[in-house]
Order: C-alpha cells, then structure tokens, then sequence
C-alpha cells in the first residue's frame, strides 16, 4: 500500500466525481450505509471522503441489467 496520503474530497466535489448533485450526496449521508458512501467527519460540520471510498461505493452499484437488484 502507498504512503502518499489521500485528498480529502469535499461534498461538493465528491458529488462532481460521482456526477451526482451536492443536495441528493447529503441525502444519503443522512440515510447512511449502505445508502451513502462512507464519509470522514473533518469538523462539527464538515465532512469529507475519500477518492477509494467514492470508487469502491461506485463499484457496490454496478449493475448489468435495469431489472438487477438494488
């Protein structure tokens, strides 16, 4: 595993990478897991995540078909 440390992707930006809105992010960090991707909480309001939590929560949706399971 690398050392070099990982950026901290803010809300607004972890939604940009997923291509999803801020507002819909923030909805499912209130619903949780498995709903939400893990998130880091940096203060008494802000939090973050990081790039290999927004990849692996992607690969948890992959589906190959419409009628897959969620």
């Amino acid at each position: 595993m690398s050392n070099t440390p990982q950026a901290v992707f803010r809300t607004a930006d972890a939604a940009n990478y997923l291509g999803i809105a801020a507002a819909t992010l923030e909805k499912l960090r209130l619903k949780g897991a498995p709903a939400s991707p893990p998130f880091i909480k940096i203060g008494s309001r802000a939090v973050g995540y990081l790039r290999s939590d927004l990849d692996s929560w992607l690969e948890t949706r992959r589906r190959t078909s419409t009628s897959d399971a969620a």
